[in-house]
């Protein structure tokens, strides 16, 4: 019985995607951005006696702290495995981007709250001021976003962060439309209602986000991977007449990891055979720790998780 390692793991990364460091930097630009505004917002808000701005510098406070999660995070993923956390702390990114979800939709909810009010007795506001602020704020939201987007196509913890700000752009230019609505004709129910078709919105952006994020929280086959290819691709290999336990998950929102036993009669094949698959699997699969356990399959093995069958007995006769 013979366990294959990824010998490479401290460095089994994609080579196209950014590095942790430039993520680092983007991270901290956005964070730097948003202070700034949620400062400007603020004072303007206490200086025009803005309800509504005031409401905004706070909810986006808690943008920032979505954005802190997730830099935090990528911080975290990057600690070296120790003898407690032997895969070091890469699922706190899982963590931060389930967490970052939940942090939406309570904002979300918030923001509905807040237009309900609005709805049942229409503030009087000043529609310029709030204009020019929220003008600011497209430009800031948008351009962090913007930093955020790259990456945000195959990391779920950078998505849940470039949604953040995805949704503040779309506060922000609601905000520009209703002011200017209300500054030239008193249409003051149109901000209320901007504000609900915005919570749809998001909403519907973070459900999918959410629910991600809890299937890799229970250790679910990661969206991106095709488990019914990885395993035709094992029983497919020379040699190898079954395979079963096959074990597939997510280690943080970019690396997953795989264990499979492989059925070998004629014996263990070698290392530069395993180190092969090892390599086949993390370039085509996606799969960055491969841990093989080769068998001669002279007992009988019942896998105790039940895998479905598909994936339990694949024979292969050559």
């Amino acid at each position: 019985m013979a366990h294959s390692h990824d010998h490479h793991c401290a460095s089994a990364h994609h080579h196209h995607h950014p590095t942790p460091n430039q993520n680092k930097r983007r991270f901290g630009f956005a964070i730097t951005l948003n202070l700034i505004y949620v400062g400007i917002e603020f004072c303007y808000g206490l200086l025009t006696n803005s309800t509504a701005l005031i409401a905004d510098a706070g909810h986006n406070i808690s943008d920032v702290f979505g954005l802190l999660l997730s830099w935090y995070a990528i911080v975290l993923t990057r600690r070296k495995p120790s003898v407690k956390y032997t895969y070091g702390l890469r699922s706190s990114s899982i963590l931060a981007a389930l967490t970052n979800g939940m942090l939406l939709l309570f904002a979300c909810g918030a923001i509905a709250w807040e237009a309900a009010h609005r709805f049942a007795a229409p503030p009087v506001i000043e529609g310029f001021t709030i204009s020019t602020i929220a003008g600011i704020g497209i430009f800031i939201n948008g351009l962090s976003a913007l930093l955020l987007l790259k990456d945000s196509h195959h990391d779920l913890n950078m998505r849940s962060a470039y949604l953040h700000m995805v949704a503040d752009t779309a506060v922000s230019v609601s905000v520009v439309i209703a002011g200017i609505a209300m500054q030239y004709g008193n249409w003051y129910w149109l901000d209320p209602s901007m504000s609900l078709i915005i919570v749809l919105v998001i909403v519907i952006g973070t459900w999918s986000l959410l629910r991600e994020a809890l299937q890799l929280a229970l250790s679910a086959v990661p969206k991106t991977i095709d488990s019914t290819k990885i395993s035709h691709f094992l029983s497919q290999l020379e040699g190898v007449t079954e395979i079963h336990d096959l074990h597939i998950w997510g280690l943080s929102t970019t690396e997953n990891a795989l264990t499979a036993h492989l059925v070998m009669p004629n014996g263990y094949p070698g290392d530069e055979f395993i180190d092969k698959i090892n390599q086949s699997l993390k370039e085509t699969y996606a799969i960055h720790h491969a841990t093989l356990q080769i068998e001669l399959g002279t007992t009988h093995h019942h896998c105790t998780l039940h895998t479905p069958t598909t994936e339990l007995h694949l024979h292969h006769h050559h």
